[in-house]
């Protein structure tokens, strides 16, 4: 259940949403986007290669900032087997010598390890 402060947010936010989608089917093209990454319209537009996943369309790898994004969030991509895993390791190792970025990690298992952010977790005191 959300808290009433919760509530007030997300109103506030569908009050400036409806605010900016009503200026921009009036014509005002001055109004700036708030992420800086693909549109949807982008997205649906790449060629499959250009994802780490190709076969769902998941994690674009088109430049630098999208590579590491795929390393980071690559244990939380979901209905994909252990094959399409390593096929999607390899696009992103070569994404990122492509890109310069170096990568630590010694394999995708690795970034598996410990949960979702790869360290271990704490432990509850009782």
């Amino acid at each position: 259940m959300a808290t009433t402060r919760q509530k007030a947010a997300a109103r506030k936010n569908i009050k400036r949403a409806r605010t900016v989608q009503s200026r921009r089917a009036r014509g005002a093209t001055t109004i700036r986007r708030r992420t800086s990454g693909l549109s949807t319209r982008q997205q649906n537009r790449l060629p499959t290669e250009k994802f780490a996943f190709p076969k769902k369309r998941k994690e674009p790898i088109t430049d630098a900032r999208h590579v590491r994004n795929a390393i980071a969030r690559f244990d939380q991509v979901e209905g994909v087997t252990d094959a399409e895993r390593d096929s999607a390791w390899k696009r992103i190792r070569a994404a990122a010598r492509k890109y310069g970025i170096e990568i630590h990690a010694r394999g995708w298992r690795s970034l598996m390890k410990g949960g979702k952010t790869g360290t271990s977790r704490r432990r509850a005191r009782g």
